[in-house]
């Protein structure tokens, strides 16, 4: 036996470690279907670079791992997409199409280099109704998981998809997909990412022709207003006094004694004054 030599079953599972450990540094990503189409969530704090992205008409893309790797990925999708809606038609341009064509490449490199991309891959098209929504997951091996409802990855995806399992449920409206997504990136007893380190964005099935909007700033302040009202319990009711011939009347509350004036200068409420200075 040659000197260094490693069997292949050896080699594959060290390039697998290799790039689950670099998948799992990462911040989670959340893909889950509401009423309306497919939300994407994802917690990025840099502006310029993006893990969520459009792909073609009806097509978005989210990634996660090594940005300069799934940027090459997101990049060849849209070359395909291009190509083939120009040299043929637009609506043969499928989410499917695309995860196979990942899928390919993905495990080809995982076989064939030494080292293999360190990326997990959502590819999701928003059909004209729920039943033609596809989400697809593909793992760096080149593995397709064909997902319904929901797809969690990077970081600690099996806790997220734990959390997305026990809140998820059909036909939610957008606030209420938004409000089950941070909460599934959530850690119990932990801290929402704030609003300037969110990355959200839509496949919305009633748009016109592109079905993909990023949602930033106030629309997106408006959402997560919604959420948070969706969120708050309502107040309890005061009880109803009993009436009838045998009803105690109610008793009436002592009255204090009138105060004197305030006799020094008037004075504002504690705290800051509001100037109207402020950011918006």
């Amino acid at each position: 036996m040659p000197f260094g030599y490693a069997s292949p079953e050896q080699i594959m599972r060290d390039k697998a470690d290799y790039a689950r450990k670099g998948i799992a540094r990462g911040r989670s990503v959340v893909v889950l279907q509401y009423v309306d189409g497919i939300l994407f969530v994802a917690p990025n704090p840099s502006r310029a670079l993006h893990k969520i992205s459009e792909i073609y008409d009806r097509i978005g893309f989210a990634a996660v791992g090594r940005y300069n790797e799934f940027e090459e990925l997101r990049l060849g999708g849209i070359r395909y997409a291009d190509i083939n809606g120009y040299t043929y038609d637009r609506s043969d341009v499928t989410g499917r199409g695309l995860a196979n064509l990942y899928a390919s490449n993905l495990g080809r490199i995982f076989t064939e280099s030494i080292k293999s991309l360190e990326v997990e891959v959502v590819v999701a098209e928003v059909g004209d109704n729920r039943d033609g929504d596809a989400i697809y997951r593909l793992t760096f091996d080149g593995s397709v998981f064909d997902e319904h409802g929901f797809a969690a990855m990077g970081g600690q995806a099996d806790a997220v998809a734990g959390r997305l399992k026990e809140r998820y449920r059909e036909s939610m409206s957008l606030a209420d997909a938004l409000e089950v997504a941070l909460a599934a990136l959530t850690e119990p007893g932990g801290e929402r990412p704030p609003l300037a380190q969110l990355e959200v964005a839509v496949l919305d099935r009633n748009r016109e022709h592109r079905k993909f909007l990023r949602l930033t700033g106030a629309r997106l302040e408006r959402l997560l207003a919604q959420t948070t009202t969706s969120a708050t319990p309502p107040a309890t009711p005061p009880a109803t006094p009993p009436t009838g011939p045998d009803a105690e009347p109610p008793a009436t509350p002592p009255t204090a004694p009138p105060s004197a004036p305030p006799t020094g200068p008037p004075t504002g409420p504690e705290g800051d004054v509001d100037d109207g200075s402020g950011p918006l």
